[in-house]
């Protein structure tokens, strides 16, 4: 293990960055698990499939309207409040106040939710023609997963979550 520990200590900006891919992967785990619950709880057994059109959300039936809509939405405000928790402790290891950071965070989040919001009805009615209609929660999943990174890192280490110079 001590070639490991060194060579953390000689890159941890490289470090951090695996370890956040790493450990994102608990709120990826939240997302699918609410995502695979909740889709088939609200389009098959209550039905909910009305088309659900709102801004650029666009849930017609084909995406499974507005049961799907509900699930991605919900499953991505659960697996962000994980994450947020993950991150600061676990990965950033930040000194910054639980208050500074978590209303930034809530501005991230929303911009994820909204982009996790509106593309996975396109994602969903392309995987239905396309007779994937099994995997769309999963794909939803997967794009809304590396959205989330390529979105959320960045802001995390340089304004949401950064180490004061002590």
């Amino acid at each position: 293990m001590g070639s490991v520990r060194r060579w953390i200590a000689t890159h941890p900006n490289i470090w951090e960055f695996i370890l956040f891919n790493v450990l994102s992967n608990i709120s990826t785990a939240s997302r699918f698990i609410v995502l695979w619950c909740l889709t088939p709880l609200f389009v098959k057994a209550m039905g909910l499939t009305s088309p659900f059109h709102f801004m650029f959300y666009n849930y017609d039936v084909a995406a499974g309207g507005l049961g799907t809509f509900l699930a991605t939405i919900i499953a991505e405000i659960i697996a962000q409040t994980v994450n947020f928790f993950v991150q600061m402790k676990w990965v950033f290891k930040s000194d910054s106040s639980f208050k500074d950071a978590a209303w930034k965070y809530v501005v991230l989040a929303i911009i994820i939710i909204i982009i996790s919001g509106f593309a996975p009805s396109y994602i969903s009615a392309w995987a239905t023609s396309a007779g994937f209609g099994g995997a769309a929660s999963t794909l939803n999943a997967v794009f809304n997963t590396l959205m989330a990174v390529i979105v959320s890192y960045p802001l995390l280490k340089f304004w949401i979550m950064p180490k004061n110079k002590k």
